[in-house]
């Protein structure tokens, strides 16, 4: 079931994810969105790795995520791969 929250362009989709806020009408996660914000990209720089998002669509993803910290910050918790996991040559 499509549930709309206070940011026009985050929704959740039980049949995404768990529920967990994406893009409207992708399947990209506002965590995604945050992860790359963090290892200093711009907001202006993410629309080119993730070319079929728009850069209001990504601002708001980070709007959101400072609405919502520790519910973001417990998302991306929960998908780290462990570093024992990751190929040394990565």
């Amino acid at each position: 079931m499509l549930q709309a929250t206070e940011h026009i362009y985050i929704v959740r989709d039980d049949a995404i994810l768990g529920g967990e806020p994406i893009i409207r009408g992708t399947r990209t996660p506002v965590r995604a969105i945050v992860e790359t914000w963090r290892m200093g990209a711009a907001p202006e720089e993410i629309p080119q790795g993730l070319p079929h998002l728009t850069l209001a669509q990504v601002f708001d993803a980070l709007s959101y995520y400072l609405d919502h910290q520790s519910e973001i910050n417990s998302y991306i918790e929960r998908n780290r791969i462990p570093e024992e996991l990751i190929d040394p040559l990565v």
